[in-house]
């Protein structure tokens, strides 16, 4: 039997747990995601925040990021780019998703 490649549906009656079960490699998508590309100034989540550690931490994980599909937004401004007192690393990927890792002792 060939896997579809998208599945589309509300998780009822465990259809994610059996989908996962049967087909493994099939793409999962809600039905309440909105056609097209992300736009950042549409009412969803746009920007997570996240607690990344010290700031050691935040610059290895920054370093990283390119690797693993993640651009440094405002680097001219980096990485004091939310206020002068709060060290973090703004970061956007191919999608238009934004994360914020914040350092611990900001």
């Amino acid at each position: 039997m060939i896997s579809p490649h998208l599945a589309v549906g509300d998780g009822a009656l465990g259809f994610w747990a059996a989908l996962r079960e049967v087909f493994p490699d099939t793409r999962e998508q809600s039905p309440d995601m909105l056609p097209g590309e992300h736009e950042r100034t549409r009412p969803s989540l746009n920007h997570l925040a996240l607690h990344a550690g010290d700031r050691d931490r935040v610059d290895a994980l920054t370093a990283a990021a390119p690797t693993n599909g993640w651009t440094l937004m405002f680097p001219d401004r980096h990485p004091h780019a939310g206020r002068p007192q709060h060290y973090a690393a703004y970061l956007t990927d191919a999608d238009g998703y934004e994360v914020e890792l914040v350092a611990d002792d900001t």
